[in-house]
Formats: structure tokens, C-alpha cells, sequence
């Protein structure tokens, strides 16, 4: 990449989202009002384009190798307030407004991130 489109990619006004090999860009949700982190997932380009069309967050499931809505099975749905991106257009920030009983992770609970490592094991902060 040259200098003036790295340049541009930084600083422009262009949306230029920079998936990876495998066609994946990381996307890290928060709840917009708390701003505590939910959950991290990928979006391949359907994803980015379903949720851009929907106002709903869509992640790719590698596991799956699918599309998946958020809450389409769990009525966890995440209505998207804003969408961010990183620097150089390699990671999305979403802010969004989760729907149902506000939870995130498959396992229940509000955030995935329900855990700390302290002194060399996992300790649950919820």
C-alpha cells in the first residue's frame, strides 16, 4: 500500500472495510448506553451488508460457515445504533440496543465476557 493510500484509507471518508484471507473482519459489539463489551464476532461481507440493510447485527459463524442474525433463535437481537471502524478499516465496532432479556452470550449472560484471569485461573466477575 503507498503512502497516499494508506494515507486515505486513515484519514478519508471513504467506508473501505479490509476483511482478511479467509474474507472475515473482526467486529466487537458494545451495548451502546453501558458501553460494556458483549460480545466479538466476524462479519464476512453479506453480514456487513445485512446488517447495514437491516439496522440488526449479522455475524458469520465460522463454526457454521453461515450467516447468522443475532437473536434469530434466542431473541437476543441487537438493534445497531452506530457502527465504528479502526484505523485502518481492519476491525467494526458496533454500538448497539440488545432486544429480549438484553443478553449476549450463548450461555446466558449479558457479555461472553463473564470471566478474569487472576493468578492464573479463571475467576467469574458477574
Amino acid at each position: 500500500m503507498s503512502p497516499t493510500e494508506k494515507r486515505a484509507l486513515e484519514e478519508g471518508a471513504d467506508f473501505a472495510p479490509r476483511f482478511d484471507a479467509q474474507g472475515l473482519i473482526v467486529c466487537v459489539t458494545t451495548e451502546a448506553i453501558t458501553r460494556q463489551v458483549l460480545m466479538v464476532a466476524y462479519m464476512n461481507q453479506l453480514a456487513l451488508d445485512k446488517t447495514l440493510e437491516t439496522g440488526e447485527a449479522h455475524y458469520w459463524s465460522r463454526s457454521r460457515q453461515s450467516l447468522w442474525r443475532k437473536g434469530e433463535s434466542s431473541g437476543q437481537i441487537q438493534r445497531v445504533l452506530s457502527l465504528s471502524v479502526d484505523c485502518d478499516q481492519d476491525a467494526l465496532l458496533l454500538e448497539v440496543e440488545p432486544q429480549g432479556d438484553g443478553g449476549a452470550c450463548h450461555t446466558g449472560r449479558k457479555s461472553c465476557f463473564y470471566r478474569k484471569l487472576k493468578g492464573g485461573r479463571l475467576v467469574f466477575v458477574e
